[in-house]
């Protein structure tokens, strides 16, 4: 058993550059395409990310060895939902959504079991701050890590686990809770404090010149994230949002702590201890 048909259904940016990934990792198999945005799955032909559009994605699913979803979370539950009914044991369907316990708790009663698909549910920590096909690329997942969370096992998840490491990547797994609670303080608590950061300096000054030319790279860095769609994260804060209210309540204290002590030698304390965690980075270089 072997995957030679790989659907992607959600042919945005993560979407389209695992088809670029493939491609660039000489898989010998036929891809195809289905976006919910016509011109996404174009731009996705266009580019080489896939061979062909699906007419259906359902109708094209069931031929298919391997079905990437790829998408907001929600989607992924709904298309979970669509597709557990149609598929075989044969087949296997992955994700790549940001988080986990609400995705695999939809998953458990429909796949894995008896007459039942498998499922390997994933989580590439890789990504833009924009989004859409226009901006895939096959390199996107080099040097970082892929997640896979622990579920019944299939005979094609070794194999699909083969391909993202030769797209560059290195896979790890993780529980699913620990996998939410992590990606609220490394992925989720940053990206909503750009968020908050940018949303305040717009209130406060808009589009002032002299903001834009003092702000400098500090500005650019700090404010990255900002651009990031809502589309996306809005399922994100829903689907995790215990993990994140309690990152950002932590840093809510912190920052009070911070503005108490700018004037103590506590502040210098605080720089020590961030120095300390930057001595150690992250080994992930990309996006998260």
């Amino acid at each position: 058993m072997t995957i030679q048909r790989i659907t992607i259904i959600g042919t945005g940016l993560i979407g389209a550059s695992a088809g670029l990934a493939l491609r660039a990792a000489q898989f010998p198999g036929e891809i195809v395409g289905w976006d919910r945005h016509p011109e996404q799955a174009q731009l996705a032909l266009e580019r080489g990310a896939v061979d062909t559009i699906a007419g259906d994605a359902i109708t094209t699913a069931v031929t298919s060895d391997l079905v990437l979803l790829s998408g907001p979370v929600f989607a992924i539950q709904d298309w979970l939902e669509k597709l557990a009914p149609q598929l075989k044991p044969h087949q296997l369907v992955t994700d790549v959504g940001s988080v986990k316990v609400a995705v695999t708790e939809r998953a458990q009663p429909l796949f894995g079991g008896p007459g039942q698909a498998g499922f390997l549910p994933g989580h590439p920590m890789a990504g833009k701050e924009v989004s859409g096909a226009t901006h895939a690329d096959a390199q996107l997942f080099a040097h970082a890590v892929w997640l896979f969370t622990e579920f019944a096992g299939h005979p094609l998840a070794p194999e699909w686990r083969s391909w993202v490491e030769r797209f560059g990547c290195r896979t790890m797994e993780i529980q699913a809770a620990r996998h939410d609670e992590i990606c609220a303080w490394v992925s989720h608590l940053p990206q909503f404090l750009s968020t908050a950061l940018s949303a305040m300096l717009e209130d406060r000054f808009g589009d002032a010149p002299d903001l834009r030319a003092i702000g400098g790279r500090a500005l650019r860095e700090m404010t990255r994230l900002g651009a990031s769609p809502y589309s996306m994260w809005r399922d994100i804060a829903h689907a995790n949002e215990a993990a994140i209210a309690e990152a950002l309540m932590a840093m809510e204290q912190q920052l009070a702590h911070t503005r108490e002590n700018l004037k103590t030698p506590e502040l210098r304390d605080e720089f020590e201890r961030a120095n300390r965690f930057r001595a150690n980075p992250p080994v992930d270089k990309s996006f998260t």
